[in-house]
């Protein structure tokens, strides 16, 4: 007799824990998989296409997207540009020669004066871990004089807008593609990468063999 409470509460216990899986599941973890920007090794000329049609569904709900230019622009020139998007994030990349320099993003807020003081905030940033004598110091150390001085050194912009107003924007001579995300795309939810200047036929890393 008692084996047999012993087996009814087991299987009493048993059917618990299942209808508590059942009407409480575990949540699965958010993945995070909203990217803009084209993936590592993948053809410029795959990437461009995919970008151009993430305009053509765009309506008039504000989305995020991805400016990337076809030379790098100074803040002056960004200012410039059509559509009157909102400029989230600006991505300043310092070009030099057979150098990979690192890419630094300052996020700005809707203030024009914000956009203006962004490349002494890249420079700050650069100059904060630059420490000692070595060779990547010296590639910060010259990013960072080069960003306060005002170069020419935006390789990309993450912006909002309307369908209409990116739509503008990529016609813009100086802006070599325009990615952007669904209207229901979450600030913050979402990685980017520039496709850089010197990215011609595949995105992949140039040499790094030169002198800052």
């Amino acid at each position: 007799m008692a084996r047999i409470v012993s087996w009814s509460a087991t299987a009493a216990l048993v059917l618990a824990v299942l209808l508590a899986g059942v009407l409480n599941p575990v949540r699965p973890a958010s993945v995070r998989t909203d990217a803009l920007g084209p993936d590592s090794g993948e053809p410029v000329a795959d990437y461009l296409r995919r970008a151009e049609s993430t305009l053509a569904e765009l309506g008039q709900d504000p989305s995020w997207a991805l400016v990337s230019f076809v030379e790098p622009l100074d803040v002056a020139a960004v200012a410039e540009l059509p559509g009157n998007v909102r400029v989230g994030q600006v991505l300043f990349r310092v070009p030099i020669d057979r150098v990979q320099t690192p890419l630094v993003t300052v996020a700005v807020s809707a203030h024009p004066e914000a956009l203006r003081r962004a490349p002494g905030v890249a420079a700050g940033r650069l100059r904060g871990p630059a420490e000692g004598t070595g060779r990547a110091a010296r590639v910060a150390e010259v990013s960072a004089e080069r960003l306060a001085s005002g170069c020419a050194c935006v390789v990309g912009l993450v912006v909002r807008g309307t369908g209409e107003q990116l739509r503008e924007v990529a016609d813009d001579p100086a802006v070599r593609a325009v990615d952007a995300l669904p209207s229901d795309a979450v600030a913050g939810r979402f990685s980017v990468r520039p496709l850089l200047p010197e990215h011609v036929e595949v995105v992949a890393p140039g040499p790094d063999d030169g002198e800052p």
